[in-house]
């Protein structure tokens, strides 16, 4: 277990790397801030692809080869984007390090083959956090090393990090084959249609504002985009061995989690990279705190702390109150951090105090969504489902980044700087976000518990028949 979390701490710290340095990374390359956004764009889009991929893969036989093999891809891509000559290099190698969001399902099939039965949910939980806790690690160092040096020793640094996961995992993680895993042929044209669909999807919506919502070339990509997932929809139901198996969609529970995971991600994402710009821009604007880049990494610090203790609560509170409870709770906390933020992001306290409140909403529901679907679904399909609730977390991670750059791309100053009309629509649409997901979790509580009392005052109403 420490080897599979330090794999996916790693990775998340390095996913963590392109959030911070869009305002270096948009100086240094002599892009507007709204096209540098593309770079947590193009990151997470590969990484919704790249997700059900390794998920499906990772409920095959060589779990250890894959994870391995991720890694080396991911550390490819550092090495790509810290010798980036010109922003369109550096675009492919954050679309290399994409696969760092498909880590974690691989690190949960792992745990669910090595750990002990009565301690698998925990270590699912913790991988899960894993996630929030790297971006809260990642900033601060990210920070220090973009401080002191410039943005391209922080992915020489992202690099040198993924090579330490890379020899942990090969000492750590026993070889061989799984003998007991399912030998299935990868879904290619589930791929091909998913990857199509999503981006034809982030595209849509991160042109919309430049292109006009109603124009043609707009409308044609929406409609272009719901042919395509509604072709991978149908065709996923209807093969033996899909890329996804959506059927388990049906399993109310299972849905629930994965409606959570798409909200609560596009949440995060336009909490945190609206934060990050805040923190560094400068007074002028009026609403810019004028932190430096190094000391700006610290501001998602308290996410971190945040996060690692939910995680914590969540272990002692999930032996008294239900997961299904769980998810409300987390969502609810993360709807106040977004209201926070939205009302109050001009002094570095609201910050401080709006990340850590984030850090406790996400470690919360992060941990109970892989939890109510590994004890929904058959171990077989145990690394499909949790990778398709990794992939709408990070669709919904997509989608908040690339609103989050089309607002603020339509509500750009002469001086390239967000106005402040721009930063506080985009804090409300997160606080939105956060609500409807909340009122949405909350209605299906009250309305399982209602049909759990229907039918037990119909248990206790119903006519004991007699022995025979």
């Amino acid at each position: 277990m420490p080897a599979l979390i330090f794999a996916a701490l790693s990775t998340a710290v390095v996913s963590s790397l392109g959030m911070l340095l869009v305002p270096s990374i948009a100086a240094e390359m002599d892009v507007p801030v709204g096209t540098a956004q593309w770079m947590l764009t193009i990151n997470l889009l590969v990484g919704a692809v790249a997700t059900p991929v390794l998920g499906r893969l990772s409920d095959g036989p060589h779990k250890k080869r894959l994870l391995l093999s991720s890694l080396a891809v991911i550390f490819m891509g550092s090495v790509l984007a810290a010798l980036a000559p010109n922003f369109t290099v550096f675009l492919i190698g954050r679309a290399l390090q994409g696969l760092t969001y498909a880590i974690v399902p691989v690190t949960i099939a792992l745990a669910r083959r090595y750990v002990p039965a009565e301690k698998v949910q925990v270590s699912i939980s913790s991988l899960s956090v894993t996630v929030a806790t790297g971006l809260g690690v990642g900033y601060p160092l990210t920070g220090v090393i973009a401080g002191l040096f410039d943005f391209r020793f922080a992915f020489w640094f992202a690099a040198l990090f993924v090579v330490t996961a890379f020899v942990v995992v090969l000492k750590a993680i026993p070889a061989g084959a799984d003998a007991q895993a399912a030998r299935t042929p990868l879904d290619y044209q589930g791929v091909a249609l998913l990857g199509l669909g999503l981006a034809g999807l982030l595209l849509g919506v991160s042109e919309g504002a430049s292109w006009g919502w109603a124009s043609m070339w707009t409308i044609a990509v929406f409609i272009f985009t719901a042919v395509i997932l509604t072709a991978w929809v149908g065709t996923g139901l209807r093969k033996r061995h899909p890329l996804v198996n959506l059927r388990v969609l049906r399993n109310g529970e299972v849905l629930l989690a994965n409606c959570a995971a798409m909200g609560l991600g596009a949440a995060l994402y336009i909490g945190l990279s609206i934060s990050s710009l805040v923190a560094q821009a400068p007074a002028s604007t009026g609403y810019g705190i004028a932190l430096p880049v190094f000391w700006a990494g610290f501001v998602m610090f308290p996410l971190s702390v945040g996060s690692f203790a939910a995680n914590r609560l969540v272990r002692l509170l999930s032996r008294r109150i239900p997961l299904t409870m769980l998810l409300p709770i987390g969502a609810g906390t993360v709807m106040a951090s977004g209201t926070l933020l939205w009302l109050a992001h001009t002094e570095l306290w609201e910050i401080l105090v709006g990340t850590l409140v984030f850090g406790l909403g996400m470690g919360a529901s992060y941990a109970a969504m892989p939890a109510l679907i590994a004890r929904s679904v058959a171990t077989a399909e145990l690394g499909s489902s949790v990778s398709f609730n990794q992939v709408l977390r990070t669709v919904g991670s997509s989608f908040g980044t690339a609103i989050a750059g089309a607002v603020l791309a339509a509500n750009m100053a002469p001086t390239r700087h967000p106005t402040g009309f721009g930063i506080s629509t985009t804090f409300a649409i997160g606080a939105l976000l956060c609500a409807a997901v909340f009122a949405a979790l909350v209605f299906h509580v009250m309305k399982t518990h209602a049909a759990r009392q229907r039918t037990g005052e119909q248990t206790l109403l119903s006519p004991k028949l007699p022995r025979r």
